[in-house]
């Protein structure tokens, strides 16, 4: 196969904010081309949409149904490859579920469903037909992150001890849900969220980059939500204490209450040999410390650097990569596996690095458990 890959998109309009980061990460490399879509639940949302994506009127549906129904019939030189679902988390899963019938590979923002058992369900589903599921958990995507999940595995902290990690935005501090910002109406509506606000939303997002990084898992956590803003459905702050599988302890935090802040993710990482820090607003520089000799300041796309980060990286050192970035790497290294696949050939590892449905499967565990902690006074911790 000599061609870059076709893609579909549910949800992404015009309107939407999602949608632009997708498809600016997707077409970044040169590799995938966006042919056809399902833009808005408002079939005149979607055509105008399409039309400003430049796409043909016959490629341009009005709901993901009838896109799926029509392209599966199409050649297979025309019809798309797969299919990117960039909708509120409750209509992620019929989507993906019927892309797979269909024969088409999915990427999917997070969190993968709405319920632990619908990720479970495509889980069963993937098995059965064998095409890939990609997970757009993107700070996984940075180059540093990568440069750090490389240095613990190799041992440089030697065994984890102590993980932090805290993800404040402030831009719930009021209600603005009340305000007409559809961003903040679907995400705190517990019909088109699910059963968790900010933990939903950026929780696990935290929770994921803790597991990436370190190669644990959580075993147990127990938790605190909050809702500060009158009138709010869901929390919109919380926090929680984690136990890993190897003995490790853990703590996170995320808010959206925390007024003044932007996007503030930070981790840190503890071994018995020294620490690792991490904060997205400086997404180039990783921090490694140590008790016998000063901190290290790592700097992204120099020579030494690890294979795996070299790869993931884009720019000479001191040429910032940012957020675009590392959502794109998700999709190079979606579409490098995905090519292989279609070729007949074995991916690289390091094509393989991106959050699949496993990941998602994490997520969902995740906001099951800190709500359950979270909510339930009788309940001190959780088991996953």
């Amino acid at each position: 196969m000599n061609r870059k890959l076709r893609m579909g998109m549910v949800g992404g309009g015009s309107d939407a904010f999602i949608g632009a980061i997708h498809r600016l990460a997707a077409l970044m490399d040169n590799q995938i081309e966006l042919v056809c879509g399902c833009f808005s639940i408002d079939p005149a949302i979607s055509h105008s949409s399409g039309l400003s994506y430049y796409l043909p009127e016959s490629r341009i549906y009005n709901t993901y149904r009838e896109m799926f129904e029509k392209e599966v019939l199409l050649p297979e030189g025309d019809r798309m490859d797969f299919v990117t679902i960039v909708t509120p988390n409750f209509a992620h899963f019929d989507p993906a579920m019927m892309a797979l019938e269909k024969g088409f590979h999915v990427v999917v923002d997070k969190p993968i469903t709405f319920t632990l058992d619908e990720a479970l369900k495509l889980k069963a589903k993937l098995a059965e037909t064998g095409l890939i599921l990609a997970l757009t958990h993107t700070y996984s995507g940075y180059p540093a992150i990568k440069e750090a999940k490389a240095r613990i595995r190799r041992r440089d902290l030697g065994e984890i001890r102590k993980i932090f990690v805290e993800y404040p935005q402030g831009w719930l501090s009021t209600k603005q849900e009340d305000t007409g910002n559809a961003q903040a109406s679907w995400r705190t509506d517990p019909k088109r969220s699910g059963k968790a606000g900010c933990m939903g939303d950026i929780g696990t997002h935290a929770h994921h980059l803790a597991e990436y990084v370190t190669g644990l898992r959580t075993v147990e956590l127990c938790a605190e939500l909050n809702v500060f803003v009158p009138g709010r459905l869901l929390d919109d702050d919380g926090a929680a204490l984690l136990r890993f599988d190897n003995g490790a302890r853990g703590v996170l935090v995320a808010t959206q209450i925390a007024a003044g802040e932007e996007n503030a993710l930070k981790l840190r990482v503890y071994g018995e040999n020294g620490g690792l820090e991490w904060c997205q607003h400086e997404p180039n520089t990783l921090l490694m410390k140590w008790s016998d000799r000063p901190t290290e300041i790592v700097r992204v796309g120099n020579g030494y650097m690890s294979a795996i980060t070299k790869h993931n990286t884009r720019t000479p050192g001191g040429h910032p990569e940012g957020y675009l970035e590392a959502f794109a790497n998700i999709y190079r290294n979606f579409s490098l596996t995905l090519r292989a696949k279609m070729n007949g050939q074995t991916p690289k590892p390091e094509w393989l690095d991106f959050p699949n449905v496993e990941d998602g499967i994490r997520g969902m565990m995740f906001i099951d458990a800190v709500v359950k902690a979270g909510y339930d006074d009788t309940t001190k911790w959780v088991k996953f």
